[in-house]
């Protein structure tokens, strides 16, 4: 009984860990802070990781994934992510976060003004996380944007 309890603890204990990690991804891109950003992801050269941002090809390797990173913050004013629908699946030294990214971001400021124009945007991610000794990094990141719903089909459906 008490292993089962142990198993139950050290499980709980894994999620909150992969939580926090995949809310420190989050964190450092509202920062601007590429160098914990780069922290937060698989170390070594000779790892793949992944990425997809949103309308952009796949990136694989670390030094594409992390340069696009580079490339997002520095013409990226002003960004926040408001995360719902967060759900974490494990298996093994493995773990799975989706979640919806509810963001709200600005670009460079007009003349006389402090910030750009906010857009919002509304992304469905997928992270992957490894369990490594230095803790959970991440492997894999893909965000696919969600297409708003035009009303058209229930406006269509009402008409006959």
């Amino acid at each position: 009984m008490n292993e089962s309890r142990d198993e139950h603890a050290d499980a709980a204990a894994d999620i909150e860990a992969v939580e926090l990690a995949n809310t420190a991804f989050y964190e450092a891109m509202e920062r601007g802070d590429l160098d914990e950003l780069t922290g937060l992801w698989l170390p070594g050269d000779d790892l793949t990781v992944s990425c997809v941002h949103p309308g952009w090809p796949v990136l694989t390797g670390r030094g594409e994934v992390l340069r696009s990173y580079a490339l997002i913050m520095a013409n990226t004013e002003y960004i926040q992510f408001f995360l719902t629908d967060v759900g974490v699946s494990m298996t093994g030294d493995t773990a799975l976060v989706t979640c919806t990214e509810n963001i709200l971001s600005g670009g460079p400021a007009e003349e006389g003004s402090s910030l750009g124009p906010l857009v919002g945007q509304l992304v469905v991610a997928t992270n992957v996380f490894r369990r490594t000794p230095d803790g959970w990094k991440l492997w894999s990141h893909h965000g696919s944007p969600v297409l708003a719903e035009t009303g058209e089909e229930e406006d269509e459906e009402s008409a006959s």
